[in-house]
């Protein structure tokens, strides 16, 4: 009997092998490279930056570096006129930039999101500036502005104005001059992520809308802008982030004047490390420039609610 039950005993159940860690660690070892030249081409430059805003740091006068704690940046807030001067027209070139860059872009989206004969090259042609470099496309503003070729010395042949005047050399004229430069390759990004978000509105609320009486404007303000909400607010973003960084255009188009007139916290900083080698400067107010954007962004996602729903 004690035989038979012997086996009549089922099996022990086998034990389960250790599972190996090398599958749920792979993934890790994939991005390893790349994160490891994330950190070593943007972390280091970045912590670099903090490092010498605390130091006095010219290669061109070596005896004179050293660390000088916050010396750089009681100089920029209390001793500097042009930081002050370059963070207020910094201000004012986003907002206005930007501003007019939103509106014309969303009035472009509306247009040719409709159908009409040669819609898909109508397209092309909008969105084509944005394909420009800031390079070229400065170049090409450089030509336009020209005072003995470019547009006014045609306004000066049809009594426009009078020959050799120079928009970019009137203290008057640059910041409009300059605010049309940008807008013609600027305005074809917000028309891009904004049609984009157009195509994903279902035709049926407007339909909806019609049969209940609802006119064009009355569509246009509670369908179509509370679906492009999330759109508009991550394109005004990016755009004010890189606007505020724009060098490019400016130093081509106006090298910050005339007098100095035209010149964004960005430019004074490229200014300072290039041309005078004060790199320990620059960085204090590279750092002063990172904190203004970081709380202006993290304000401004919180005071529009972005990726939140809509009471």
């Amino acid at each position: 009997m004690a035989q038979a039950a012997a086996v009549a005993k089922p099996p022990a159940p086998p034990r389960r092998r250790r599972a190996s860690a090398t599958p749920r660690r792979l993934p890790y070892l994939l991005i390893a490279p790349a994160a490891l030249l994330m950190l070593g081409f943007i972390a280091y430059p970045v912590l670099s930056v903090f490092y010498y805003s605390l130091h006095e740091y010219n290669p061109t006068k070596p005896w004179r570096n050293g660390f000088t704690g916050f010396d750089n940046f009681v100089h920029a807030f209390t001793e500097d006129p042009l930081f002050w001067d370059t963070l207020v027209f910094s201000a004012k070139w986003v907002f206005v930039e930007v501003g007019l860059q939103l509106l014309f872009g969303l009035a472009l989206a509306l247009i040719v999101n409709q159908t009409f004969v040669g819609r898909a090259l109508g397209r092309a042609l909008v969105f084509s500036p944005w394909a420009v470099s800031g390079v070229l496309t400065s170049a090409i503003w450089v030509l336009l502005y020209n005072s003995q070729t470019g547009i006014t010395r045609y306004l000066a042949d049809v009594g426009i104005g009078s020959y050799g005047t120079s928009w970019l050399s009137d203290t008057s004229t640059v910041f409009p001059a300059a605010i049309v430069a940008d807008l013609w390759r600027g305005v074809p990004f917000f028309a891009i992520l904004i049609l984009a978000d157009l195509q994903s509105v279902s035709k049926d609320l407007y339909e909806a809308a019609e049969v209940d009486g609802a006119g064009r404007l009355k569509q246009f303000w509670h369908i179509t802008l509370p679906h492009l909400k999330d759109a508009i607010v991550l394109s005004t973003l990016l755009r004010a982030v890189w606007e505020f960084n724009n060098v490019d255009l400016l130093y081509t188009l106006t090298g910050g004047g005339p007098a100095g007139v035209t010149t964004t916290l960005p430019l004074y900083i490229a200014n300072t490390s290039v041309d005078a080698h004060n790199f320990g400067y620059a960085s204090a107010l590279t750092t002063v420039a990172f904190v203004i954007l970081l709380f202006c962004s993290m304000v401004y996602l919180r005071l529009s609610k972005f990726g939140g729903e809509d009471k």
